[in-house]
């Protein structure tokens, strides 16, 4: 009697090392592989051309690796519940093995929708955990210990061989021009698949990563000092355990080596620990869904969203996705997304800031268009970010970054600036994180006069941040706004070391690193 075939939903975990329901399917008969490109997902305002071409590169590799164990990856367009009616009908399977995910609402529903189906054609449906997110968390103390668990056990072995059902017809990869996105405008973005993940990991541990500690809030020096791993957790080519086991391993034998370079220590510790707050953002949104879109503290309603839909407010956000604020390090890091994909943490954090604080604009629709442009964008990581730079998750330090000054501190020689502003490259380094004070003859003599070849300053930077501590501050003192912070804080607050406290009724944390 041949063994009940076992479906295998491939989905943010493109990969065949560590993955458990890969391994768990193939030991209970012939194994169906499937990724279904989602209209849904294809249309959300996250998803563009950029990263379907990153998935299809990691799908090829994957498709490959399954063919050289006996199977191969089935691809189908559709929505989930139809592709899985379909290939019920072809192939009785029996039951269905994926990861757990942390998506955005599109990914939510779609799952309650096929955990109906599920129930209705009575297929048990098996998630593993393939990051630190716990779901139907009850209470976050406790949560380091269920991450270090996790991070502890043996990876799971891939397959030596796969059993696959009869030939199952698969629609093959699709283009970003054939599913309706156009072509992709970051030709130089990181390319996808498990070798790459493997080869950019083992680079980031042997060499890259030795001053990641010291440079990586540069934006010149972290385009290789940092792992530049994000993309590969984001669309599972790796997976966080085999990454944090790997920075364990090299721990040790830094530990073990007295003539290893003393940066290592620092910076493996470093990395370590943006690794567990990776999954510390995610569990947030696993948490509490409905940040995705709302603020994390409700006393902030209203206070960004009339400024926001204002005339005013449109044309201070269509200068900042155009990198034209009038502020070098701001655009250079605007521009440079946009051509690549990737940007270092703290300028991320950076650009948040900007538009919350500078240019009063509520974070969701500059979180979403950066979104669209982060070739790692991570739903859980992306939005709490962006709230904890914005000020309304209550819990969290008020950061307001100085862009003149990041630019000083980050990029002295003007390298970031002038590859992604090139009108400003004839301004001297001095000048370059305020090239609006150059005196008329100097802006001659640098071929950049400020309002025609570069513009001024959108906003003005004193005047600016002093109207938005205000604001805050006027919100921050009503008692609603300190009762719902506690409550944030109870419910998404980190519990590895006590939060910083301007006073006992306002719980809030420090800045958090992120991964880059």
């Amino acid at each position: 009697m041949t063994p009940p075939v076992q479906l295998v939903w491939f989905k943010r975990d493109l990969r065949i090392a560590d993955h458990l329901p890969l391994t768990e399917a193939a030991r209970r008969g012939p194994v169906l592989c499937l990724y279904a490109y989602e209209p849904d997902l294809l249309a959300s305002p996250e998803f563009t051309a950029a990263h379907l071409v990153f998935i299809n590169q990691a799908l090829e590799e994957l498709d490959k690796n399954l063919r050289a164990r006996g199977a191969a990856l089935v691809i189908r367009r559709g929505e989930m519940t139809e592709v899985l009616t379909n290939l019920h009908r072809e192939t009785r399977f029996t039951a269905i093995w994926s990861h757990e995910e942390t998506g955005n609402d599109i990914t939510y529903r779609r799952d309650v929708r096929v955990a109906d189906w599920c129930r209705t054609h009575g297929v048990p449906w098996h998630e593993h955990r393939q990051d630190g997110v716990v779901r139907r968390l009850h209470s976050r103390n406790g949560w380091s210990r269920h991450w270090q668990q996790l991070m502890t056990q043996p990876l799971a072995p891939a397959p030596d061989r796969l059993v696959s059902p009869a030939a199952i017809a698969s629609e093959g990869l699709r283009t970003p021009e054939s599913l309706g996105l156009g072509s992709t405008d970051k030709p130089s973005a990181q390319h996808g698949g498990e070798s790459e993940a493997r080869r950019t990991l083992e680079s980031f541990l042997t060499t890259r990563g030795v001053n990641y500690r010291a440079a990586m809030s540069s934006p010149v020096e972290g385009w290789e000092s940092c792992s530049r791993l994000s993309p590969y957790f984001a669309w599972g080519c790796l997976s966080i355990r085999a990454a944090t086991q790997a920075a364990e391993r090299c721990r040790a034998e830094v530990r073990s080596n007295p003539d290893a370079d003393c940066r290592w220590r620092g910076s493996l510790q470093s990395f370590g620990g943006r690794l567990r707050w990776h999954c510390h953002f995610m569990q947030k949104l696993e948490d509490e869904p409905r940040i995705e879109f709302h603020n994390f503290v409700r006393a902030y309603d209203g206070l960004r969203e009339e400024f926001t839909a204002s005339s005013e407010g449109r044309a201070r956000f269509e200068a900042w996705r155009a990198g034209r604020t009038g502020y070098p390090m701001v655009d250079a890091c605007l521009r440079c997304v946009q051509a690549t994909g990737w940007l270092n943490f703290r300028m991320r954090a950076m650009l948040a800031s900007f538009s919350a604080y500078h240019l009063w604009l509520h974070w969701r629709e500059p979180a979403v268009w950066l979104g669209a442009h982060f070739l790692d964008f991570e739903p859980g990581i992306h939005f709490s970010r962006f709230q904890m730079q914005s000020g309304t998750s209550g819990i969290n330090t008020i950061r307001i970054y100085s862009p003149a000054k990041q630019a000083a501190d980050q990029d002295p020689h003007g390298f970031f600036i002038r590859r992604w502003v090139p009108e400003l490259a004839g301004v001297p380094d001095s000048w370059l994180p305020a090239p609006e004070k150059m005196p008329s003859d100097l802006q001659s003599r640098a071929g950049c006069h400020i309002g025609r070849d570069y513009p001024a300053p959108i906003v003005d930077h004193a005047t600016a941040v002093r109207e938005a501590r205000a604001r805050l501050a006027e919100v921050r003192r009503r008692t609603t706004t300190r009762e719902e912070a506690r409550r944030v804080f109870v419910r998404h607050g980190s519990r590895r070391r006590p939060p910083a406290r301007r006073n006992p009724n306002t719980p809030r944390q420090p800045e958090l690193p992120g991964l880059d």
